[in-house]
């Protein structure tokens, strides 16, 4: 009896209600450790481009520095009441809006149309799709330059055609110098921001249209639903994931784009075609410590942006 005793105890497993073993901490260290040789590079990289120069920016931020360069000492928050009293600020916000919302509505318009086209069977349909990607492959800045010699007003092929047009019979004039007039300017980079965004945002878009099930368009038409209808009821709430993603990442490359308005009108004359990126760059040639206030700013801006979209897109939602 007493052997089956010991020899059941030996073999049995141990009494829920004693002491619980204790876990192997070694084969424990080691499993959690395991993705470290999958992740490790990329956490480096995330750390070293984006957490460090965020860390430095708002240290920046708050010291002073020299026209040359060199650290002076802390400025607490000065460089942010100076910010805050520029003159031209409050401009540089508006514009910044209407930038934004400018170029992002229209390209996703536009981009809705030409989606909605390039999923549809024509002749030639391939060629299309390939020379869309022209716009976007390219360089901004070799784009923005070309713009800028088409809009020359003194031999541009834009004010040329618009000569033999005749609606033009004088070069050199306030009225054909577009770039040199911050409202015209400003417009004219509106265009070529949408220009240079709409083969992305078309692509996304596409993506998400093709991955629509024909079931529910057929189930739509047994319906009776007309196709205006069914574009506003069935498609374009099944395209709201990809809408959604293809809207933030243009809110943000429009947001923090810079060559297109640097290379055709610089921000100015002044600050009055700038945006809070150009005003940025045009604060660093005065003070650096201003600049990085502003960038500190923008940040921010991003911040609530990508808030906005996690809120918009309920990301965190238990699914059904």
């Amino acid at each position: 009896m007493t052997q089956t005793t010991h020899a059941g105890v030996r073999g049995s497993a141990p009494d829920p209600g004693g002491a619980p073993r204790r876990p192997r901490r070694k084969g424990g260290l080691v499993r959690a450790l395991a993705p470290l040789p999958w992740i490790g590079p990329a956490t480096g990289l995330i750390l070293f481009v984006v957490i460090w120069p965020v860390i430095a920016m708002f240290q920046t931020s708050r010291e002073h520095y020299s026209s040359l360069g060199v650290l002076v000492g802390s400025a607490g928050w000065n460089n942010f009441t100076r910010l805050f009293d520029e003159a031209d600020l409050g401009g540089v916000v508006v514009r910044t809006v209407v930038w934004v919302v400018a170029v992002v509505g229209a390209t996703v318009l536009i981009s809705l149309g030409v989606a909605q086209l390039f999923n549809k069977e024509f002749p030639g349909r391939r060629f299309a799709r390939w020379a869309l990607i022209a716009p976007w492959a390219a360089s901004v800045v070799m784009t923005s330059i070309i713009f800028k010699w088409m809009l020359d007003p003194n031999n541009g092929v834009v004010y040329v055609l618009l000569k033999q047009l005749g609606l033009v019979k004088n070069f050199n004039t306030n009225d054909t110098n577009w770039l040199g007039d911050p409202t015209t300017a400003f417009w004219c980079a509106v265009f070529v921001a949408v220009f240079v965004s709409i083969p992305f945002t078309t692509y996304a878009l596409l993506a998400g249209l093709q991955a629509v099930p024909s079931d529910v368009y057929e189930a739509a038409k047994l319906d009776g639903a007309n196709p205006l209808r069914t574009y506003w009821s069935v498609t374009l709430p099944l395209l709201r994931p990809a809408l959604l993603v293809a809207a933030l990442i243009n809110v943000m490359n429009v947001f923090n784009s810079f060559p297109i308005i640097w290379e055709l009108s610089g921000g100015g004359p002044g600050s009055q075609s700038a945006t809070t990126t150009i005003f940025m760059y045009q604060l660093k040639q005065s003070s650096i410590g201003e600049a990085a206030a502003m960038s500190v700013v923008n940040f921010g801006f991003i911040i609530v942006i990508v808030l906005l979209f996690l809120r918009a897109s309920k990301w965190n939602s238990a699914e059904d």
